[in-house]
């Protein structure tokens, strides 16, 4: 069985879990503050980072695309339907918008919150800048507007199938759901879309998810929010 080094509110994990829990992978999970840069972590990747997928001979495979090609490639189960479209063209959008996720949403918006929020509190005499928080939350706006334009005119993210990229984007709207930070009273295509990646199954373990000493948001674990 592989073993993730995660951080439960760290998006790119939380990725690397829906995709594992839609394909029914088993999976057991080591949970580490990357931001300590603790020795056991270093260990396995000098950078720091994560996500981390140490496969059943313990290979580790760091990095979020070494691990959701891992998982695509070494786990998922040619029996269970894929979230990696068949046709070059939809792959393509998929791609795209898996990119934005993982490069743009995240260096504009959730690392910020992340940081401020989060990794902050295990920094003594550190406080969240206001300053940093209302330009990651102004940038947030602007990317919840094109999600909806999106979704106005799509059954999923990408297209008409559900893919890597609704997962993508899910994992890092839980994050910023469970910190409190989106309106969804402004977001009614992308809160439509999200309520039913909440009801699948593969969602209940990161509902479950809490931190110590940080409440999530009150609908953050609500399927009718």
């Amino acid at each position: 069985m592989p073993t993730l080094v995660h951080y439960p509110l760290d998006p790119a994990s939380r990725l690397i879990r829906l995709m594992c829990a839609e394909y029914g992978v088993p999976l057991d999970v080591e949970e580490i503050k990357p931001w300590l840069r603790e020795p056991e972590l270093l260990d396995l990747n000098p950078a720091a980072t994560l996500p981390i997928l140490v496969t059943d001979d313990e290979t580790p495979i760091v990095g979020i695309l070494a691990a959701i090609h891992a998982v695509e490639d070494i786990y998922a189960l040619e029996s269970v339907g894929g979230l990696v479209p068949t046709h070059p063209l939809e792959r393509a959008e998929m791609w795209r918008l898996v990119e934005w996720m993982l490069v743009k949403f995240n260096d504009e918006v959730t690392r910020y919150l992340f940081e401020e929020k989060i990794a902050k509190r295990d920094i003594r005499g550190a406080t969240p800048e206001p300053s940093v928080l209302r330009a990651a939350k102004a940038n947030l706006t602007e990317h919840m507007l094109y999600f909806n334009w999106l979704l106005a005119s799509r059954k999923w993210l990408a297209g008409n199938d559900l893919t890597l990229a609704d997962f993508a984007l899910a994992a890092h709207l839980s994050t910023l759901d469970y910190m409190g930070d989106i309106d969804w009273a402004k977001a009614a295509e992308t809160r439509d879309w999200y309520s039913r990646l909440k009801s699948r199954p593969a969602f209940r373990t990161l509902l479950n998810d809490r931190v110590v000493a940080m409440p999530p948001s009150k609908a953050y674990a609500d399927l009718d929010f």
